[in-house]
Order: C-alpha cells, then sequence, then structure tokens
C-alpha cells in the first residue's frame, strides 16, 4: 500500500509521514535501508562528538535514538496487530539519550544495530496483509493506522539523516 492510502494518522506524525514518497510501503523500507547503505562513515567519523550547537545530540546519540525509537514503535505496533490489548504509554527520548552509551560506541556499531532493527522492521511489516496495515493502533493517547506506523518509521530515519547531512557535515567541510 502507498502514502496516499494511509486513511488514519495522528496529525503530530504527519510531518515525519510526509517526508516519504507516495510509493509502496515495502519500497520505502528499501530506500531506508539504502539510505543508511549510503551514508559516508568516514565523514560520520571525522565529525565524532561534535554537535552543531550546544546541547544537541552527538550523530552517535542520533543513531541510537533512531534504533531505540524504532524498536518502541515496533512494539507499539505488534502489540496493535495481535490484538494483546494494551495500550502502549509514551517515553521520553531525551532521559533515553541520556541515559545511553552511544558516545561510548563506534558509528560503524550503531549503523549495524540500526541496520538490523531495520532488516527485523522490513521482515514484520512484509508479514502484514491488507487488513493489518488498515487496522489501528493505539498508543500514548494517539492511534493511527499500521500502515501509518510504517511511513512514520521512514519519515523519522529520513528527518534525522536530514538533519545530520544539514547540520552536522558541514562542520566538517
Amino acid at each position: 500500500m502507498k502514502k496516499s492510502e494511509i486513511t488514519e494518522f495522528t496529525e503530530y506524525f504527519e510531518y515525519y509521514i510526509n517526508l516519504n514518497e507516495d510509493v509502496e510501503l515495502m519500497d520505502m523500507f528499501d530506500k531506508s535501508i539504502e539510505q543508511i547503505e549510503d551514508i559516508n562513515i568516514e565523514q560520520l567519523k571525522r565529525i565524532g562528538l561534535k554537535t552543531y550547537a550546544v546541547g544537541k545530540w552527538t550523530v552517535n546519540e542520533i543513531i541510537q535514538h533512531l534504533t531505540d525509537w524504532e524498536r518502541i514503535w515496533i512494539y507499539r505496533t505488534i502489540l496493535a496487530v495481535r490484538n494483546e490489548g494494551t495500550i502502549p504509554c509514551g517515553h521520553d527520548h531525551n532521559i533515553m539519550v541520556v541515559n545511553s552509551n552511544a558516545n561510548e560506541l563506534p558509528i560503524n556499531q550503531l549503523l549495524a544495530e540500526l541496520r538490523a532493527v531495520r532488516s527485523a522492521t522490513i521482515a514484520m511489516f512484509g508479514t502484514f496483509n491488507h487488513e493489518i496495515l488498515v487496522s489501528n493502533c493505539k498508543f500514548n493517547n494517539n492511534q493511527m493506522s499500521v500502515l501509518a506506523m510504517g511511513f512514520n518509521i521512514i519519515g523519522h530515519q529520513i528527518h534525522h539523516f536530514n538533519i545530520i547531512k544539514e547540520r552536522y557535515i558541514p562542520l566538517v567541510v
């Protein structure tokens, strides 16, 4: 199913969803893996732990955030599609970043973990039929279709990779 076939989403996440092209979800997932593969690791190593402003996350923290965030969204999704009944609460990504050890890990390892999590996400979404994709997922006082959840996950990566490109890459030019 394509992005234009999304019927239910939470307005707060519209920005992430709209960063996607209007193509099949699985095609966008494939593009998201390509985006991870195309990252210039040597450039990220030169950036190191620099930030573009005081209080901003490092590239390592951004990559760890993407991985953590995706795991949370997959948890929300699987509870919904399996009709488990639990409605997951929200989380504070800033607390999670502060308590990660991302800045102690090599960027290669962080990207490998992100790639592995994304591959697992793709495998899971690949098992969903039309009925599952149009079903609703409830979480933290929000609701959106499973299809929207998939595009939201991808759009979140696009958003943060754009920030890396626009604000961090210039730090080494």
